[in-house]
């Protein structure tokens, strides 16, 4: 089983059997997700936004622009003032 050492930085390299797994090469980024109290699955981040289309199911809701989201901002926030 691979295992790295935390330095006194909080940082550790990731073995060369784990990233060669994951598709890893200098500079990708990886998420820690939790997957049980105490436990965390390594990720490598480095898929696409592109990727995600179709992960979603559901009904599609209606598009709205940039200035449409900026006005329902400015509406609600009003309301917390």
């Amino acid at each position: 089983m691979p295992a790295a050492t935390v330095t006194s930085k909080g940082q550790i390299t990731i073995p060369v059997e784990v990233r060669s797994s994951l598709g890893l090469d200098a500079g990708d980024r990886v998420e820690f997700v939790e997957v049980g109290k105490g436990q965390f699955a390594i990720m490598a981040a480095t898929r696409s936004v592109q990727e995600l289309r179709g992960l979603f199911r559901g009904k599609r809701k209606k598009v709205v622009s940039v200035e449409e989201m900026n006005a329902a901002i400015s509406k609600r926030a009003s309301r917390l003032r």
